[in-house]
């Protein structure tokens, strides 16, 4: 047993020794698997920020302002002013704009007369999941300015119900926070794969493949010799993923640190 220990000792000396000569192993673990993170991290996002959006006003006054001025205010939509529909659907055709709101002449009569107006909404549904987003938005916007103007009237006509939602578990509404550590697991699955397609490729050009199966060592033990030292590489880079998620994309970490590890070292291992 003891001679086992040492030959395997002296064979993940070995592994070792090749890992610090050849730095591909350590870019595999560690700066593959943060390029990719960053990657598809920002790459593949499903929030729309700054969108284009068209605001068409027929009788501008303080109540119209208003609105205006609470859709500047959100992050998710940069307002453009036009004179007419006309010209804002010019603008939406050539892309301009992804989206239209038209205020018509009777917005603030009918707002004030019954307590709530019709505002037309114009998306652009080519991005289907895109267009349901800036729809939910600005229900949103919307929703706010009648909920305030009511509050500052004094009264809430218009507004028998108000509904006050809450998201658990991502108050943001955030696809980062979902997205980020799914990414993760893909890229523990690609550099798991090519860190082990690497080593049985380096050694079998190299033909010290065949120069071990002649040694004393059992195949168990150059299966570990081979197994643990890589197995260590992509726990480490699953270790700067983990860190790179939380500290770059603000990924907040809820739970038991042991159960995220041990549930990747199976992952790893399977």
């Amino acid at each position: 047993m003891s001679a086992s220990l040492e030959r395997l000792a002296g064979l993940l000396r070995k592994e070792a020794l090749q890992i610090v000569r050849d730095p591909s192993a350590l870019a595999i673990a560690f700066l593959l698997p943060a390029m990719l993170l960053v990657l598809f991290g920002y790459g593949v996002t499903l929030d729309p920020h700054d969108v284009p959006l068209a605001v068409v006003v027929e009788r501008p006054d303080a109540v119209t302002a208003s609105f205006v001025a609470q859709l500047r205010g959100t992050p998710y939509f940069t307002p453009e002013s036009f004179a007419t529909i006309q010209s804002a659907d010019r603008a939406f055709d050539s892309r301009r704009v992804s989206g239209i709101v038209w205020l018509r002449e009777d917005f603030t009569r009918r707002l004030i007369s019954s307590g709530a107006a019709p505002i037309g909404v114009f998306v652009n549904g080519v991005d289907a999941n895109t267009a349901r987003l800036i729809e939910g938005y600005l229900q949103q916007v919307w929703a706010s300015w009648l909920a305030a103007r009511g509050r500052s009237l004094g009264s809430a006509r218009g507004l028998p119900i108000e509904v006050e939602p809450r998201v658990r578990f991502n108050p943001a509404v955030s696809s980062g926070d979902y997205l980020v550590p799914g990414l993760i697991a893909i890229v523990m699955t690609l550099t798991g794969a090519l860190l082990t397609a690497l080593v049985i490729a380096r050694e079998w050009e190299r033909g010290t493949l065949e120069a071990l199966m002649a040694t004393r060592a059992s195949i168990r033990e150059i299966l570990l010799a081979k197994l643990i030292p890589y197995f260590v590489l992509g726990m480490g880079g699953m270790v700067a993923t983990l860190v790179l998620a939380v500290t770059l994309f603000g990924v907040p970490f809820r739970g038991s640190l042991l159960v995220l590890t041990g549930a990747s070292a199976l992952f790893l291992l399977a």
